[in-house]
């Protein structure tokens, strides 16, 4: 009997591909209903908060990435292809260097599940600390030089440098709210629920 061939973490179940489906569609679902506040240079996008998922799994990646597009897509004061697909292929990248920097972190969460010493314990819990701020970082910093650039040029009149680094900072700022806020809560919720972890 032949060997199957090893499923990798890119390998698209019908599970994974519910997953991906049901992110995007909470991504819009907390996005779009709060429009006047989700879009703008000055703005707090809820929906950013889900962008922690990747480092639980790969069907996060494409999930946010869809989501960012509809939401940008059906946005009632649409912004132009510029929005919409630098906005989401921003969303891309950031979600999948989420997936790769939290490897450490899928890794040490599985090791947590198992019997430790109080000093394993400990070590564990600094090192868990120090995953969860570097794995969250590429939404907050690539949204916040991409997204926090492009937006003055499409909302703004002649916009100067004091503008675009205004626009930068903007962004960085709200999404550090929603991120290391409200997303950073939902990633420690998540890891109580002790889900199933990929450990690629």
């Amino acid at each position: 009997m032949a060997n199957k061939p090893a499923r990798t973490a890119w390998a698209f179940t019908p599970f994974k591909l519910v997953l991906a489906a049901a992110i995007a569609a909470l991504y819009v679902l907390l996005c779009l209903p709060f429009a006047s506040f989700s879009f703008g240079i000055i703005q707090f996008r809820l929906a950013e908060a889900l962008t922690v998922l990747p480092a639980f799994s790969s069907a996060a990646v494409p999930g946010v990435f869809l989501g960012c597009l509809l939401s940008n897509l059906f946005n009632p004061d649409n912004l132009g292809i510029v929005d919409i697909l630098g906005g989401s292929l921003t969303s891309l990248l950031a979600a999948f260097l989420t997936y790769v920097l939290s490897r450490n972190y899928r890794k040490n969460l599985l090791e947590a599940r198992s019997p430790r010493t109080e000093a394993q314990a400990e070590l564990s819990a600094w090192k868990m600390r120090t995953y969860r701020v570097l794995a969250l970082m590429p939404p907050v910093v690539f949204n916040a030089i991409v997204v926090g650039t492009y937006l003055p040029y499409l909302l703004l009149e002649n916009p100067g440098a004091g503008e675009v680094i205004a626009s930068i900072g903007s962004i960085f700022l709200s999404q550090t709210l929603a991120i290391y806020g409200i997303g950073l809560a939902l990633m420690l919720a998540l890891e109580k629920a002790k889900l199933p972890l990929e450990k690629m």
